[in-house]
């Protein structure tokens, strides 16, 4: 990209023709696009960096404000149809008012000039800002660069495959962009460009793997951002909706890997998350969910039967608990995380989980946990707000009084229940519609004695609250139910649609029951890990239609890819880094071994680059060694020619001095060789490999004629004046 203002071909434009000479006077010129070889060097180079500006942006167009996306592609069009046109650049005063104008909406939209979603916006607004003052070369270098530091932001909000493919696109067009400009003179074409930019790119690739793999990762700056868009979908509070909600994400959550003999069923596929104790009248949260309050595991866990060991892979959560298939009672070292167990067997972290995770654990899926016996912490698990759903509270008291139950029959209670559901048409629904519109703190009682339609938040919310009003402890466990083969077979995939709410009471004699009201009304969900899905859309719908389950086969197929990126790229950690030291032989390995070996390996790669650069300076292009291989023939005949005389000065020098009929061969040779140095024989240009080939060939054949000659007697070398000219 040279310096000073675009210059465009203009190009004479044919009138339309019209029925009469008359009109075809008065007929508009009709507007010609150039074609893309035809176009000027500055406006094709221009167009491409906007074209690449535009892809980068692309992206972002998901999170930022409509306003800025509109006003980004507003000035790159503009910047495009000024560099067609040839025209002006506007001046400092318009490029003046439109950054005052975004930053007028920056402040505006988001509150603050400041933090990752203003600055971002405000970028994206200066990177196109700054197309319009594109003068010099130093403009394009700024232009550049900018663009580099915006490809980085897209990984604070997502570390997906698609990102990664559509930056490593963003990179190598900057890349190619970078080399048009340092090619000022000419009009080099794009492809080469390219080819030069991934060159490069692939010299460089090497030297990136290894800081990748050695270079020290300090948590949680080389991890997930928080607030990078990924998260768990569960939380630590529950509404009546909230499940609902996440089911319409088929995103991935978790994969899990049985490690001996068969998975479990999928009715015994629970993983375990929050645990949802305290109800106001409104939403379910957790109880006492402070870390510091737990310095080890106080769950009464009992085990049953046999164990399962499982790998599990979890995305980035976003909050500071583990979800685990139930019940894993004990959780190997997680880098810098540390973990504890509470008595509801959920796990939580001392901060939050910001990086994807992979350990290996045993459930037991078969288990009992809790007290035998009634213990003052059960008062917890029986409050109910005063004033919120009276018909449910009076229903489920007197439902225990006439059917005559124990006062610590609370299976008895929950048989009535799940009868109740079965038989008295409630139906499960992923759009139950929106409950208690009039405010009066009632939902649950409108769910249970109206409509009677809802998604499993509502089972498990209006079962824990029928339980606590007839005197039983319960409570809300939120996590993932199911899972579905993946895409090779060897391992299962939970995703965001198998969020799950169920039930817990206490029974005395046997500790905390899992109650599930779900499988009442929709048994194949638990049984079958059949999550409802919502109805396609128009495009997916013909889809299916006219290829059935080619979506679904699409979708196994990406998510291999991603799976595998996930697996050696996003999940390579601080652990991984220390098993590569053990298999390099460290028994030990520790952060000050990590950088002897990375100041090692760069050592021996400045040595080895020093190496090749000091061969590459000394080595010469296979011309001239065709040429020297001529010159020392013509020595041993006693010619001598400087270094500086052209191989057409060496023809004729020879033939000056063995007879033009000797020294023809070799001087048509030399010719030859000159012509393939300074010249283009019919236009034709050859490539590196074919000339160096023809030159060693004209080379042989030169010495070949020179040593079929006599050779001279010893004498001092023949010296002619024209020897010594230079070219």
């Amino acid at each position: 990209m040279s310096a000073g203002p675009p210059t465009v071909e203009r190009r004479a434009t044919p009138r339309v023709r019209t029925a009469n000479a008359g009109a075809a006077a008065f007929a508009l010129p009709r507007l010609a696009w150039p074609r893309w070889r035809h176009l000027p060097r500055e406006a094709r180079d221009t167009l491409f960096l906007l074209a690449v500006i535009g892809w980068t942006v692309l992206p972002h167009t998901a999170h930022l404000p409509f306003w800025c996306s509109a006003l980004t592609a507003t000035m790159l069009l503009w910047r495009g149809a000024l560099a067609l046109r040839s025209a002006a650049l506007p001046s400092r005063w318009v490029l003046v008012a439109i950054l005052l104008l975004a930053l007028a909406l920056t402040a505006w939209t988001h509150n603050t000039l400041a933090g990752k979603e203003a600055g971002v916006t405000l970028l994206v607004v200066l990177v196109a800002l700054k197309t319009l003052e594109l003068r010099a070369r130093r403009d394009a270098f700024a232009v550049f660069f900018l663009g580099f530091f915006l490809v980085l932001t897209h990984f604070l909000y997502s570390q997906s495959l698609a990102i990664a493919a559509a930056t490593v696109v963003s990179v190598w067009g900057l890349l190619t962009a970078l080399v048009l400009a340092h090619m000022p003179v000419g009009q080099p074409s794009l492809r080469q460009a390219a080819r030069l930019a991934g060159r490069f790119a692939l010299l460089g690739a090497p030297v990136m793997a290894l800081l990748f793999a050695l270079f020290p990762r300090v948590g949680p700056l080389w991890g997930l951002p928080r607030d990078a868009g990924a998260s768990t979908g569960l939380s630590g509070e529950m509404r009546m909706g909230s499940m609902a909600e996440l089911a319409l994400d088929e995103s991935i959550a978790l994969r899990v890997r049985f490690l001996q003999g068969k998975p479990p069923p999928p009715e015994a596929l629970y993983f375990r998350g929050p645990v949802l104790g305290r109800f106001d009248g409104d939403a379910w949260r957790v109880l006492q969910p402070r870390f510091a309050a737990h310095t080890g595991s106080d769950a009464e866990l009992r085990p049953l039967g046999e164990p399962v060991d499982y790998e599990l892979t979890l995305e980035p959560l976003r909050l500071a608990m583990i979800p685990v298939l139930e019940a894993t009672p004990v959780l190997p070292p997680l880098d810098d995380l540390r973990t504890v167990q509470r008595a509801d067997l959920h796990w939580i972290t001392h901060r939050p989980v910001t990086e994807r995770l992979r350990y290996t654990a045993q459930a037991w899926p078969r288990f009992e946990h809790g007290p035998l016996e009634a213990v003052p912490d059960l008062q917890d698990y029986l409050e109910l707000p005063a004033g919120y759903n009276p018909r449910l509270l009076a229903w489920a008291s007197a439902l225990k009084r006439e059917a005559r139950l124990a006062a610590d029959d609370a299976d008895g209670l929950a048989a009535l229940l799940y009868r109740r559901i079965r038989s008295e048409g409630y139906s499960y629904t992923l759009t139950p519609g929106t409950y208690d519109d009039d405010g009066s703190g009632d939902a649950i009682d409108e769910f249970w004695f109206d409509r009677k339609q809802g998604f499993c938040e509502h089972f498990a919310a209006a079962f824990v609250v029928a339980m606590r009003a007839a005197g039983v402890p319960a409570r809300i466990v939120t996590g993932y139910q199911g899972a579905e083969r993946d895409e090779e077979g060897t391992s299962l995939v939970v995703r965001q649609s198998y969020a799950h709410a169920w039930a817990e009471y206490w029974q005395a004699g046997t500790g905390w029951t899992r109650a599930d009201p779900t499988s009442q009304v929709a048994p194949e969900r638990i049984s079958r890990s059949q999550a409802l899905l919502a109805r396609p859309g128009f495009v997916a719908g013909a889809i299916d239609g006219l290829a059935p389950g080619l979506l679904t086969n699409v979708r196994a197929l990406w998510e291999g890819f991603d799976n595998g990126y996930r697996q050696w790229v996003l999940n390579y950690s601080r652990g991984s880094q220390l098993d590569l030291m053990k298999n390099l032989g460290f028994s030990s390995p520790s952060w000050q071994d990590l950088g002897i070996v990375l100041a090692g390996v760069v050592a021996v790669a400045g040595l080895l680059g020093a190496a090749w650069a000091w061969l590459d300076q000394r080595r010469s292009d296979p011309w001239l060694r065709a040429y020297a291989r001529i010159r020392r023939a013509a020595l041993a005949h006693g010619v001598c020619a400087s270094e500086s005389l052209p191989p057409r000065g060496l023809a004729a020098t020879l033939e000056h001095e063995l007879g033009a009929n000797a020294a023809a061969p070799a001087a048509q040779a030399l010719r030859a060789l000159d012509v393939l140095r300074y010249a283009k024989p019919d236009g034709a240009t050859l490539s590196a490999r074919a000339a160096g080939a023809q030159a060693r060939r004209l080379a042989a054949e030169g010495v070949q004629a020179l040593q079929a000659l006599p050779r001279p007697p010893a004498q001092q070398p023949l010296s002619h004046p024209f020897a010594q000219t230079s070219r």
